[in-house]
């Protein structure tokens, strides 16, 4: 995959990341899932559990995802500091100078 593909990690909005690094989730860094903002939708949140779509619509589905969902009408939007918490990340970027 490519920088260019809207399915790598170097383009954390949509996707999922390919590889496992030593810091990452899936591909995904904790910065690039900061990057996503306040919500993601859960495609992108079971790419970074490791999870495909269909396996993260079964969960969601069943009440099973590995984190809380919210409901928007017939979307699932996924916080994304639930997500961070349940991979044992700072909610925030810690600022290295005090």
């Amino acid at each position: 995959m490519s920088a260019s593909d809207p399915a790598s990690p170097q383009n954390p909005k949509r996707g999922r990341g390919p590889g496992r690094g030593r810091y990452q989730a899936n591909g995904w860094s904790p910065a690039q899932i900061r990057a996503l903002g306040t919500l993601t939708n859960i495609e992108t949140a079971g790419s970074i559990f490791g999870l495909t779509r269909g396996a993260a619509y079964r969960l969601a589905a069943n009440g099973d995802f590995p984190v809380p969902l919210v409901r928007v009408r017939t979307q699932y939007r996924v916080p994304v500091a639930e997500i961070l918490r349940a991979l044992c990340l700072a909610v925030h970027d810690e600022d290295p100078d005090p």
